[in-house]
C-alpha cells in the first residue's frame, strides 16, 4: 500500500474535520481534500513521498480551498469569518498533533469526533447517515459506497448530495449536554451496526458476505472509540460484537461459494486474532450492567468459545436473550431466542417459542421450516420452506433454502401418500 493510499484510509476523516472546522464549508473542504489526494497520487510516485504526508495534504487542500473561495469572489467576506473562527481553532488545539516544521509548520487537529457527530445529525435517516459517514469519516469513494449498498454511482451521489444539503448550517460542535452527546454517540453506533449488518448478513444480492462493508463498519467503530473523550462501554461492546461476528466470514462460504450456516461451519476457519481481541475487550465488561450490545456480544462470545455447536452453552445463551428481551423486546430477539431454545430443549420447544414471534420477511418461515424438519414434520417443513423461498431476496440464502426443500420432497410426498390412504 502506498503512502497516499494509507493516508486516505487512516487520515481522511481527521484532515477533513480540521478543514471543515476552519473554513465552515463542508463542500469546499471535501472538494479541496479530494483534489489534494489526487495531486499526491500523481506527484508522490515521481517526486518521492514527503516527510509528513498529512501536513502536505493539509497544505495542498487549504490552498485549493482558498483558490476556490477567491474564484467565488467571497474571500474578502470569508477572511473576517476565519479570524472570528480563530477561537474555535484555539479550542481545538487541545487535541492537536503538531507537524514538524520541516513539513511546512502546519498543524493537524484531531477533529474527527466533531465530524462523526455531524454525520449522526438527527435530521438524517439512518441509511443516509451510514453512507455519509463512510464518505466523510472514512473517505470511502462514492463508487465504492454505491457498490457496498448495491446502488449505482449516480444514485449514491444524489443521496449523498441530499444528505449534505440537510446538514447545511448544522452545528459542527460536540454537544455540551451529556445526554445529547450520548444520544449522538448512540446514533453513530447504530449507523455502524447498520452498515455492518448490511455486510455480514446481506438482505439482497449474490454475495454471501460483503466483507469490505463489514470491515469499514468495524473501522468506523475503532475511530469512534479513539475520538470519544471517555471510554463508552456500549461502544466497546459493539466493537467486540462486530469482531466476533466478522471472525466467521471465511467459514460462512463453502468451497462452491454457497452459504454455510453456523452449526455447519468449520470453526478452525474462524479468525482467532479477532476472537481474542473481542474477548479481551469483553473481559472487563462481563459484570457490567446489562445493555443491548453487551448482551449480544456475550451471546456471540458463547459461540466463539464453544468447540462445536453441540457443546455450546445454550442455557446461558437463553438467559442472555431473556435479559435482552427485558431491555429490547423485538421480533428478531424472540426469533433468535427460539433457536436457542430449540438447541437446548428440542425442536418442539423451539416451535412453541416461535408462536409469539411476528416478523415480516423470510427469516421466520425459514427457521420454522428447519425446526419442523428436525421434528420430523416433513410435509409442514416443505410448505414452510416454500414460503421462505418466495419471500427471500438474498441469492445465497434462497439457494440454500431451495436445496433444503428439495431434499425434503421425498419425505413430504411420502407423508402425503400415507395421509391419502
Amino acid at each position: 500500500m502506498s503512502l497516499a493510499e494509507r493516508l486516505l484510509r487512516d487520515e481522511w476523516g481527521r484532515l477533513l474535520a480540521l478543514l471543515v472546522a476552519q473554513f465552515r464549508r463542508l463542500d469546499l473542504a471535501e472538494e479541496g481534500l479530494a483534489d489534494a489526494f489526487e495531486t499526491a497520487a500523481r506527484r508522490w510516485p515521481v517526486e518521492g513521498d514527503p516527510d509528513n504526508g498529512a501536513a502536505w495534504l493539509l497544505t495542498a487542500a487549504r490552498r485549493r480551498i482558498v483558490d476556490r473561495m477567491r474564484s467565488e469572489e467571497v474571500l474578502a467576506r470569508k477572511m473576517p469569518l476565519l479570524a472570528v473562527d480563530a477561537a474555535l481553532t484555539q479550542e481545538a488545539q487541545q487535541v492537536m498533533v503538531t507537524v514538524p516544521a520541516a513539513a511546512g509548520g502546519e498543524a493537524v487537529t484531531d477533529e474527527r469526533l466533531r465530524l462523526v457527530l455531524l454525520c449522526a445529525h438527527p435530521s438524517l435517516s439512518r441509511e443516509a447517515a451510514a453512507a455519509l459517514t463512510l464518505r466523510l469519516v472514512l473517505g470511502v469513494s462514492t463508487d465504492d459506497i454505491g457498490r457496498l449498498f448495491l446502488q449505482s454511482k449516480a444514485t449514491m451521489a444524489a443521496r449523498l448530495t441530499r444528505a449534505r444539503k440537510r446538514l447545511a448550517g448544522a452545528s459542527f460542535e460536540v454537544p455540551t449536554d451529556l445526554a445529547e452527546l450520548a444520544g449522538r454517540v448512540g446514533i453513530v453506533a447504530e449507523v455502524a451496526y447498520l452498515a455492518f449488518t448490511a455486510g455480514y448478513a446481506p438482505g439482497t444480492g449474490p454475495d454471501v458476505v460483503r466483507s469490505d462493508l463489514a470491515g469499514e463498519a468495524i473501522r468506523l467503530v475503532r475511530v469512534l472509540r479513539t475520538v470519544l473523550p471517555a471510554p463508552d462501554p456500549e461502544v466497546d461492546a459493539l466493537l467486540a460484537l462486530m469482531l466476533l461476528q466478522h471472525s466467521h466470514r471465511e467459514a460462512r462460504i463453502g468451497p462452491d461459494g454457497s452459504l454455510v450456516l453456523l452449526p455447519d461451519q468449520d470453526r478452525s476457519a474462524w479468525n482467532l486474532a479477532e476472537i481474542t481481541e473481542a474477548l479481551a475487550i469483553l473481559t472487563p465488561l462481563a459484570h457490567s450492567a446489562p445493555a443491548p450490545y453487551l448482551l449480544q456480544a456475550l451471546i456471540a462470545a458463547e459461540h466463539a468459545v464453544a468447540p462445536s455447536a453441540g457443546a455450546t452453552a445454550w442455557d446461558r445463551i437463553i438467559e442472555r436473550y431473556d435479559e435482552l428481551l427485558a431491555l429490547r423486546d423485538t421480533p428478531v430477539v424472540r426469533l433468535n431466542r427460539a433457536v436457542a431454545v430449540a438447541e437446548a430443549h428440542g425442536a418442539e420447544a423451539g416451535l412453541e417459542a416461535l408462536e409469539s414471534v411476528a416478523l415480516p420477511g423470510h427469516r421466520l418461515p425459514a427457521v420454522r421450516a428447519q425446526l419442523l424438519e428436525r421434528a420430523g414434520r416433513h410435509r409442514d417443513a416443505a410448505e414452510a420452506y416454500a414460503e421462505a423461498i418466495a419471500l427471500c431476496t438474498h441469492g445465497p440464502e434462497r439457494t440454500d433454502l431451495t436445496r433444503r426443500r428439495n431434499a425434503l420432497e421425498g419425505f413430504a410426498n411420502r407423508s402425503l401418500d400415507e395421509n391419502t390412504f
